[in-house]
């Protein structure tokens, strides 16, 4: 990537004999929102402490706008971060906070305190520079946090799960700001999270880890319509798993249903070969199904998970025993389609939307 802010070359980490990163090669363009996704103990916020130079890889090399700082404390290096726990100090006012980093760097007053001033104005909390942390809501702390981050204009700004302690409502706000306001000031932003609405909905690009490697590099569309491995499908929302025998010619032998793909949307398996398909409940038609549709199926409505605008169907599916399908409605579908529990339903499933991978010999 010739227009990289951020490279990561080979980075490894050890402790002991248990690898907690395995070769992590990555780059990160200039003003760019990238965010780590993978579940708890997958290596993601190791490696941004590695970023940060808060933990030391056992090998690779990381570059920062050309410049190698692999080795380089943390004082060298140029970020501004944030932490889950705001780590704000609670005997300091809201201005000494945000100005931290700035007397760290022997700034004046005279020099702080109108830089102090626009920050929290630029986060939302204007006049709020004599209250003390304790007086603050978490998403207030929180803001105050992502001031002091800022502070130093960082070239880099790393963020550790710094949303996952609020309640749902302020963490969507929130995220929105941060989104919003990292536009504005185009500062490249790595966050670690494991939640994926999260991740989905604010960055340029997704990092799928897991047990200490990268799975997947993509946008957020990518990641969720063309995962490149099991788990990246099955952790990136929400998915159907059918088991299936290829048949050649992209078609799967699912129960007694002939599925098919196209072209391109995964691989022309041997015949006799055992695969996976996945499936998102969204990816079906529900009116206007053609008879000779190869992809039609019919079924009985087990349960019905209400989700507010959207339901999800589990449905029973007439030819694949044992296999139910979630398939997504919306309230206005729930009712056109007569959809509830014990009532039949006819769709398609859409070939262009299937992904097939192959089952891993026991």
């Amino acid at each position: 990537m010739t227009d990289a802010y951020l490279e990561l070359r080979g980075i490894q980490k050890r402790f002991g004999s248990f690898t907690a990163l395995d070769n992590i090669d990555l780059s990160i363009r200039r003003g760019e929102f990238v965010c780590f996704l993978g579940p708890s103990g997958c290596g993601k916020t190791t490696l941004l402490r590695i970023i940060a130079g808060l933990e030391t890889q056992t090998a690779g090399h990381i570059l920062q706008d050309g410049r190698d700082i692999s080795v380089l404390p943390p004082a060298g290096r140029d970020y501004g971060i944030m932490f889950q726990s705001y780590a704000l100090f609670p005997n300091l006012t809201v201005a000494q906070n945000v100005g931290y980093g700035l007397v760290n760097r022997k700034q004046t007053r005279a020099q702080i305190t109108p830089r102090v001033e626009e920050l929290l104005a630029l986060v939302g909390l204007p006049g709020s520079g004599a209250k003390y942390p304790a007086q603050m809501s978490g998403g207030q702390q929180q803001r105050i946090a992502l001031a002091r981050a800022l502070a130093t204009s960082p070239g880099l700004l790393l963020l550790d799960e710094p949303l996952s302690a609020l309640d749902a409502i302020v963490r969507v706000h929130l995220r929105n700001e941060i989104r919003d306001l990292q536009r504005k000031l185009g500062v490249t932003t790595v966050m670690v999270t494991h939640d994926q609405e999260e991740a989905l909905s604010v960055a340029d690009r997704i990092v799928v880890m897991n047990h200490g490697v990268i799975e997947q590099v993509g946008t957020p569309l990518e990641v969720y319509r063309e995962p490149a491995s099991p788990f990246v499908a099955d952790f990136v929302g929400k998915v159907n798993r059918l088991e299936a025998v290829a048949e050649g010619d992209h078609w799967f032998r699912c129960g007694n249903m002939r599925l098919q793909t196209t072209p391109g949307h995964g691989s022309d398996f041997r015949p006799g070969r055992e695969v996976a398909l996945y499936l998102r409940p969204e990816d079906r038609v529900v009116g206007n199904v053609r008879d000779d549709d190869p992809m039609r199926c019919a079924g009985t409505v087990r349960h019905i998970e209400f989700l507010g605008g959207n339901c999800l169907a589990e449905v029973d599916v007439e030819g694949i025993p044992g296999q139910p399908l979630q398939l997504q409605y919306s309230l206005n579908q729930m009712d056109e389609f007569d959809v509830r529990e014990g009532a039949s339903v006819r769709f398609a499933l859409r070939a262009d939307r299937l992904r097939v991978f192959p089952v891993a010999a026991a």
